[in-house]
Protein backbone atom coordinates (compact mmCIF):
# COMPACT_ATOMS: atom_id res chain seq x y z
CA UNK A 1 0.00 0.00 0.00
CA UNK A 2 1.09 3.57 -1.06
CA UNK A 3 1.60 5.43 1.91
CA UNK A 4 1.20 9.18 0.51
CA UNK A 5 1.52 11.02 3.88
CA UNK A 6 5.65 9.85 4.54
CA UNK A 7 6.80 13.41 3.79
CA UNK A 8 3.85 15.69 5.31
CA UNK A 9 2.58 13.36 8.29
CA UNK A 10 4.48 14.11 10.79
CA UNK A 11 3.46 18.23 9.92
CA UNK A 12 -0.06 17.10 10.02
CA UNK A 13 -0.63 18.28 13.75
CA UNK A 14 1.91 21.36 13.44
CA UNK A 15 0.09 22.65 10.25
CA UNK A 16 -3.34 22.35 11.60
CA UNK A 17 -2.64 24.29 14.50
CA UNK A 18 -0.57 26.99 11.99
CA UNK A 19 -3.07 27.42 9.25
CA UNK A 20 -6.03 27.25 11.69
CA UNK A 21 -5.38 27.63 15.16
CA UNK A 22 -7.84 25.20 17.43
CA UNK A 23 -10.10 25.33 14.86
CA UNK A 24 -9.44 22.07 12.89
CA UNK A 25 -9.78 20.18 15.87
CA UNK A 26 -12.95 21.93 17.12
CA UNK A 27 -14.45 21.09 13.83
CA UNK A 28 -13.18 17.39 13.83
CA UNK A 29 -15.13 17.02 17.28
CA UNK A 30 -18.00 18.83 17.50
CA UNK A 31 -20.49 15.86 16.90
CA UNK A 32 -18.51 13.80 19.62
CA UNK A 33 -20.98 15.39 22.01
CA UNK A 34 -23.31 13.86 21.24
CA UNK A 35 -21.97 10.47 21.33
CA UNK A 36 -23.60 8.15 24.34
CA UNK A 37 -20.88 5.61 26.18
CA UNK A 38 -20.59 2.20 24.62
CA UNK A 39 -21.62 3.68 20.62
CA UNK A 40 -19.33 2.43 18.22
CA UNK A 41 -17.59 4.98 15.98
CA UNK A 42 -15.55 4.90 13.06
CA UNK A 43 -12.79 7.17 11.95
CA UNK A 44 -11.89 7.22 8.76
CA UNK A 45 -8.38 8.76 7.28
CA UNK A 46 -8.00 9.37 10.65
CA UNK A 47 -4.92 11.82 10.36
CA UNK A 48 -3.40 12.28 13.70
CA UNK A 49 -6.27 10.75 15.78
CA UNK A 50 -7.23 13.42 18.24
CA UNK A 51 -10.77 13.24 17.30
CA UNK A 52 -11.01 10.01 18.16
CA UNK A 53 -9.22 9.82 21.58
CA UNK A 54 -11.37 12.54 22.35
CA UNK A 55 -14.49 10.02 21.41
CA UNK A 56 -12.44 7.55 23.32
CA UNK A 57 -12.39 9.67 26.01
CA UNK A 58 -16.53 9.87 26.42
CA UNK A 59 -16.35 5.71 26.19
CA UNK A 60 -17.06 5.07 23.07
CA UNK A 61 -15.77 1.75 21.04
CA UNK A 62 -13.77 3.99 18.51
CA UNK A 63 -11.58 2.04 15.37
CA UNK A 64 -9.96 4.04 13.27
CA UNK A 65 -9.09 3.18 9.88
CA UNK A 66 -6.48 4.49 7.69
CA UNK A 67 -4.15 3.69 4.62
CA UNK A 68 -1.38 5.69 5.88
CA UNK A 69 0.91 4.10 7.89
CA UNK A 70 2.39 7.24 8.75
CA UNK A 71 -0.27 8.50 10.14
CA UNK A 72 -1.20 5.46 12.29
CA UNK A 73 1.97 5.96 14.02
CA UNK A 74 1.32 9.39 14.68
CA UNK A 75 -1.88 7.89 16.01
CA UNK A 76 -0.17 5.62 18.20
CA UNK A 77 2.59 8.26 19.79
CA UNK A 78 -0.95 10.38 20.69
CA UNK A 79 -2.01 7.08 22.56
CA UNK A 80 0.68 6.59 25.03
CA UNK A 81 -0.15 7.26 28.44
CA UNK A 82 -3.62 7.06 27.70
CA UNK A 83 -6.23 4.54 29.01
CA UNK A 84 -9.64 4.53 27.70
CA UNK A 85 -13.12 2.35 29.04
CA UNK A 86 -12.71 0.84 25.55
CA UNK A 87 -9.16 0.82 23.86
CA UNK A 88 -9.08 2.18 20.32
CA UNK A 89 -8.76 0.01 17.65
CA UNK A 90 -6.14 0.56 14.80
CA UNK A 91 -6.56 -1.13 11.42
CA UNK A 92 -4.20 -0.39 8.49
CA UNK A 93 -6.31 -0.39 5.04
CA UNK A 94 -7.82 0.21 2.24
CA UNK A 95 -11.52 1.68 2.95
CA UNK A 96 -13.01 -0.34 0.84
CA UNK A 97 -11.27 -3.19 2.04
CA UNK A 98 -13.12 -2.39 5.30
CA UNK A 99 -15.88 -3.63 5.03
CA UNK A 100 -18.01 -4.53 8.44
CA UNK A 101 -21.50 -3.59 7.26
CA UNK A 102 -24.18 -1.78 9.25
CA UNK A 103 -21.87 -2.00 12.17
CA UNK A 104 -21.67 1.36 13.85
CA UNK A 105 -24.02 4.21 15.60
CA UNK A 106 -21.21 6.86 14.12
CA UNK A 107 -19.40 6.82 11.35
CA UNK A 108 -16.87 9.78 10.54
CA UNK A 109 -15.10 11.21 7.62
CA UNK A 110 -13.12 14.44 9.12
CA UNK A 111 -11.31 16.45 5.99
CA UNK A 112 -10.79 12.46 4.51
CA UNK A 113 -13.03 13.13 1.88
CA UNK A 114 -11.20 16.00 0.36
CA UNK A 115 -8.19 14.00 -1.04
CA UNK A 116 -10.32 12.58 -3.63
CA UNK A 117 -11.33 13.69 -6.99
CA UNK A 118 -15.36 13.76 -6.95
CA UNK A 119 -16.56 11.55 -9.05
CA UNK A 120 -14.10 9.09 -6.53
CA UNK A 121 -15.20 11.19 -3.66
CA UNK A 122 -18.77 10.22 -4.07
CA UNK A 123 -18.04 6.09 -4.40
CA UNK A 124 -15.90 7.00 -0.82
CA UNK A 125 -19.35 8.81 0.90
CA UNK A 126 -21.16 5.78 -0.48
CA UNK A 127 -19.10 2.92 0.96
CA UNK A 128 -18.75 4.36 4.35
CA UNK A 129 -22.86 4.98 4.41
CA UNK A 130 -22.87 1.09 4.65
CA UNK A 131 -20.84 0.75 7.52
CA UNK A 132 -23.55 3.22 9.33
CA UNK A 133 -26.37 1.19 11.44
CA UNK A 134 -29.97 2.08 10.62
CA UNK A 135 -31.09 4.61 12.01
CA UNK A 136 -27.31 5.76 12.55
CA UNK A 137 -24.67 9.15 11.90
CA UNK A 138 -22.70 9.77 8.91
CA UNK A 139 -20.31 12.74 10.32
CA UNK A 140 -18.26 15.06 8.03
CA UNK A 141 -15.84 17.75 8.95
CA UNK A 142 -14.37 19.27 6.46
CA UNK A 143 -13.68 22.78 4.73
CA UNK A 144 -16.72 24.91 3.80
CA UNK A 145 -18.67 25.33 1.33
CA UNK A 146 -18.72 29.08 -0.21
CA UNK A 147 -21.54 30.64 1.47
CA UNK A 148 -22.58 34.65 2.08
CA UNK A 149 -21.26 37.71 0.39
CA UNK A 150 -18.68 37.98 -2.23
CA UNK A 151 -15.52 38.73 0.59
CA UNK A 152 -17.08 36.00 2.17
CA UNK A 153 -16.55 33.16 -0.38
CA UNK A 154 -13.28 34.50 -1.48
CA UNK A 155 -12.61 34.01 1.94
CA UNK A 156 -13.34 30.49 1.41
CA UNK A 157 -12.07 29.81 -1.53
CA UNK A 158 -8.23 30.79 -0.88
CA UNK A 159 -8.41 29.49 2.41
CA UNK A 160 -9.35 26.45 0.58
CA UNK A 161 -6.77 26.54 -2.58
CA UNK A 162 -4.15 27.27 -0.41
CA UNK A 163 -4.46 24.22 1.50
CA UNK A 164 -4.91 21.60 -1.16
CA UNK A 165 -2.40 23.28 -2.93
CA UNK A 166 -0.25 22.59 -0.16
CA UNK A 167 -1.30 18.66 0.33
CA UNK A 168 -1.17 18.01 -4.09
CA UNK A 169 2.44 18.98 -4.13
CA UNK A 170 3.26 16.60 -0.96
CA UNK A 171 0.90 14.05 -0.37
CA UNK A 172 -0.44 13.74 -4.66
CA UNK A 173 -4.07 14.69 -3.16
CA UNK A 174 -6.56 15.40 -5.65
CA UNK A 175 -6.94 19.37 -6.62
CA UNK A 176 -10.43 20.72 -7.00
CA UNK A 177 -12.83 22.19 -6.38
CA UNK A 178 -14.97 22.97 -2.46
CA UNK A 179 -17.29 20.36 -2.57
CA UNK A 180 -20.78 20.35 -1.06
CA UNK A 181 -21.03 17.92 1.40
CA UNK A 182 -24.56 17.99 2.80
CA UNK A 183 -26.01 17.48 -1.28
CA UNK A 184 -24.21 14.17 -1.39
CA UNK A 185 -24.98 13.21 1.89
CA UNK A 186 -28.71 13.84 1.32
CA UNK A 187 -28.66 12.22 -2.33
CA UNK A 188 -27.69 8.91 0.17
CA UNK A 189 -30.55 8.87 1.58
CA UNK A 190 -29.06 10.39 5.11
CA UNK A 191 -30.68 13.28 6.23
CA UNK A 192 -28.85 16.36 7.54
CA UNK A 193 -30.15 17.09 11.69
CA UNK A 194 -27.07 19.53 12.71
CA UNK A 195 -24.63 21.64 10.80
CA UNK A 196 -21.71 23.99 12.74
CA UNK A 197 -19.88 26.82 11.14
CA UNK A 198 -15.96 27.03 12.59
CA UNK A 199 -15.06 30.22 11.89
CA UNK A 200 -11.09 31.58 10.84
CA UNK A 201 -10.88 34.78 11.26
CA UNK A 202 -14.00 35.58 11.49
CA UNK A 203 -15.30 33.54 8.69
CA UNK A 204 -17.21 30.22 8.69
CA UNK A 205 -13.96 28.86 6.77
CA UNK A 206 -14.94 24.86 7.93
CA UNK A 207 -18.01 23.26 9.22
CA UNK A 208 -19.10 20.27 10.55
CA UNK A 209 -22.17 18.15 9.57
CA UNK A 210 -24.25 15.34 11.06
CA UNK A 211 -26.62 13.46 8.63
CA UNK A 212 -28.89 10.60 9.85
CA UNK A 213 -30.52 7.49 8.01
CA UNK A 214 -33.44 7.79 6.57
CA UNK A 215 -36.38 5.40 7.54
CA UNK A 216 -38.90 4.44 5.94
CA UNK A 217 -42.14 4.35 7.41
CA UNK A 218 -43.67 1.01 7.32
CA UNK A 219 -47.00 0.42 5.59
CA UNK A 220 -50.03 0.04 7.82
CA UNK A 221 -51.86 -2.87 8.21
CA UNK A 222 -55.35 -2.50 7.56
CA UNK A 223 -57.97 -3.79 9.80
CA UNK A 224 -59.44 -7.01 9.41
CA UNK A 225 -63.40 -6.47 8.21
Amino acid sequence: MVDKYKIIGPLYDFLNVVYGGNQFHKCKTFMNKDLKEDDKILFAGVGHGRDAIDAAERGAQVTVVDLSATMLKNVEKNLKGKNFKHPIRLVHSDIFEFTETAEYDFVVANFFLNVFPEDFMVKVMQHLATLVKPEGFFVVGDFHYPKGNVFTKAFQNIYWYIAVGIFTVFAKNAFHKIYNYPKHIEAMGFTVTECEDVNVLLVPALWSMKAQRKTIAKPQQQEAA
